[in-house]
């Protein structure tokens, strides 16, 4: 009896137990389709990556002696579509019986459901073996608690599974180092350059074009460097170990404008897409530390595991956990529209204008760019979070709408009402000011509040904390914001909220 599976463009992992066995009466199916290129509109890298990666994968398996049919995104016999791919061909390799991994997109997750009610044959569906946790561990664990709060899920993690704890204590004595995590870059230490591949995509993006698919955002042809390779992947985390590691805690929250990466790992792209497990990211980078703690420092490698084992396998729990009803939150009724600036980059705003800049060019920006530039923005901007979820799913590399709607309406935009976070993620020009040096070449002020010079984050800031004042009258955490807000003479914050809702009226002017 053959057997038809299916292994989607985030299923790259070499180590599945599909594999473990060469079986000629199993087939694997690949497909590059504009079914999944047109559902938002992407960022080039993001496309070619996924594509490049999927081809590699492919030629591995078969490599290995497993039959593997591989659909182009520009073959005339390619139906762009899902449905029409599992059913052409399992009526052309005569099989009897469809498998396929767990998808980790809700609408990829109720489609395959839909398309197997539809088969006349056999079907069977296998984990994709990659999480530290299953799909509803998650709520399990927060079954009948009033908070889902990420750390005790975190410490939670890491008495399971043993990741830096001596019995049931954290290792060092504490459990969170993120007061330690928060250091301006000023130059030094010395940043090494990124890990660099030799490859030229002309050719995938001359199909990509002559397919029809609409991208955007910039790509050098000669000068891709993204991991699409379990091997190069591996590369990557080698490289972060021996040269970033090391400072990596210290400054995951700076931002500065000659430096795109600064001590991140740019693994994220080869965890989601799975070629490589979280698992051997966290051990690899535990191994590393063991073997040089005379140089590396707990705080450094604790911030890093707590964002995979902590706020990744978190993130993940939470989208299967609250999906569907998620994707329609929008707590805090913003209904505002996205500037045309996030999709250019030209605004006088230095630090949007960098954050966008490069996520325009590297289709990447770290985690505090996204959530405490762009993000903070979109929220003091008062932006309808629909627009918000598919800018961020388009742009960046690494964005799988697991993880980044929860990130997205959850973190960043709060539309989930405090589900994910338990205060807003906005600041004015301070907080910027203190993590970055941004502000010293921008065209505003951070430290006026009115005026043509005045950053623009200021007045939004006070004007966002007065609209949602009813909102966040009872959070505890913005208590002390309101309290601030509440001692402004009303004559300062009429002048605020008049500067903020002329920016808000016309963002791209400023």
């Amino acid at each position: 009896m053959k057997t038809l599976r299916l292994i989607l463009g985030d299923q790259l992992n070499e180590n599945h137990s599909w594999f473990n066995k060469v079986d000629d009466n199993v087939i694997y199916i690949m497909a590059e389709m504009r079914q999944e290129t047109d559902y938002v509109k992407h960022h080039i890298q993001k496309v070619v990556a996924f594509f490049i990666s999927m081809r590699n994968f492919s030629e591995i398996l078969a490599s290995k002696g497993h039959q593997c049919i591989y659909l182009k995104i520009s073959d005339d016999t390619n139906p762009q579509d899902l449905k029409a791919i599992i059913k052409r061909h399992l009526k052309a390799t005569s099989s009897q019986k469809f498998e396929y991994q767990l998808p980790d997109e809700y609408r990829l997750d109720q489609q395959l459901k839909q398309i197997c009610e539809e088969l006349n044959c056999d079907y069977e569906i296998a984990d994709t073996e990659h999480f530290y946790t299953t799909r509803f561990e998650l709520k399990n664990f927060f079954s009948g608690k009033k908070q889902l709060i990420m750390e005790s899920f975190y410490r939670m993690m890491r008495k399971k599974h043993h990741i830096l704890t001596t019995g049931d204590q954290p290792e060092g004595g504490k459990w969170n180092y993120d007061h330690s995590n928060r250091k301006k870059w000023k130059g030094q230490p010395i940043i090494p350059e990124i890990k660099k591949f030799e490859r030229n995509v002309s050719a995938v993006i001359e199909e990509i074009k002559n397919s029809g698919a609409k991208t955007f955002g910039h790509i050098e042809p000669n000068d891709f460097n993204w991991p699409c390779s379990r091997k190069e992947s591996l590369s990557v985390l080698s490289y972060f170990c021996e040269n970033l590691l090391m400072h990596f805690g210290d400054y995951q929250d700076a931002l500065h404008t000659e430096e795109k990466f600064l001590f991140h790992s740019r693994l994220s792209f080869a965890m989601n897409s799975k070629m490589i497990a979280p698992k051997e990211v966290v051990d690899s980078v535990i191994a590393h530390y063991r073997n040089n703690t005379d140089s590396i420092q707990i705080s450094q490698v604790e911030g890093f595991v707590r964002q995979i084992l902590g706020w990744r396998e978190y993130m993940r729990g939470m989208y299967w956990k609250e999906m569907p009803l998620y994707a329609n939150h929008n707590k805090l009724n913003n209904s505002n529209s996205l500037p045309n600036f996030f999709w250019t980059g030209k605004t006088k705003m230095n630090c949007l204008h960098h954050a966008i800049d490069q996520s325009l060019n590297e289709a990447y920006a770290h985690h505090i760019q996204r959530l405490m530039i762009t993000g903070n923005f979109a929220l003091l901007n008062m932006t309808d979070p629909k627009e918000v979820d598919e800018w961020y799913l388009g742009i960046y590399i690494d964005a799988i709408e697991w993880v980044e709607i929860t990130n997205t309406r959850g973190m960043s935009q709060f539309a989930d009402g405090g589900l994910v976070a338990t205060k807003p993620y906005v600041s004015s020009a301070n907080y910027i000011n203190k993590m970055s040096n941004y502000c010293s070449s921008c065209h505003y002020s951070h430290t006026k509040k009115l005026g043509e010079k005045a950053c623009p984050f200021n007045a939004l800031y006070w004007n966002f904390l007065d609209e949602k004042r009813q909102y966040f009258s009872s959070n505890n955490r913005m208590a002390m914001m309101m309290s601030l807000l509440n001692k402004k003479p009303s004559e300062e914050l009429k002048a605020l909220k008049e500067r903020a809702n002329e920016i808000i009226s016309n963002p791209d002017q400023f």
